[in-house]
């Protein structure tokens, strides 16, 4: 199994709708980097583990165009990870780098399929009263892919 690098949007939204347990049941163990810990401002639970980026230079580049735990994010990443990222700028550098990637809804699309959650569009409203956006184009998609739409 790859290693799994989250970033700081997917772990704030699962923790305040109470999910956050997912990436736990699903990766056992994700990292995260200092950046990303420090922006979501809580203690990192027993299993994430915090790494720090050693590529300082593609940090720095990458902090030009994307936010600090996005950039860490990526410069994080390995040849043997998946990253979950949301932000559609750190996206577009994902796909022109050829690097592998989720985001928080293909988390809670896995989690409806293995039957850990029984509705994405539950999932999705409490998301949307927390504050995370998501298109209604996509939204479609989503319940669609769950077989919701």
């Amino acid at each position: 199994m790859p290693k799994v690098i989250s970033n700081t949007s997917c772990l704030i939204v699962l923790d305040n709708t109470g999910f956050l347990h997912l990436l736990q049941e699903f990766y056992g163990e994700i990292l995260i980097t200092e950046e990303v810990l420090q922006e979501f401002g809580k203690p990192a639970l027993s299993w994430v583990r915090v790494h720090p980026v050693q590529d300082r230079t593609t940090l720095r580049i990458l902090s030009g165009f994307i936010d600090p735990g996005e950039a860490s994010t990526i410069a994080l990443e390995t040849d043997d990870s998946l990253m979950i990222l949301d932000d559609a700028k750190a996206r577009k550098i994902a796909i022109n780098a050829g690097l592998p990637f989720t985001g928080t809804l293909g988390v809670v699309l896995r989690a409806k399929e293995r039957g850990i959650v029984p509705s994405v569009k539950t999932v999705l409203e409490k998301f949307k009263k927390d504050g995370f956006w998501i298109s209604k184009t996509l939204e479609q998609h989503l319940l669609k892919l769950a077989g919701e739409g």
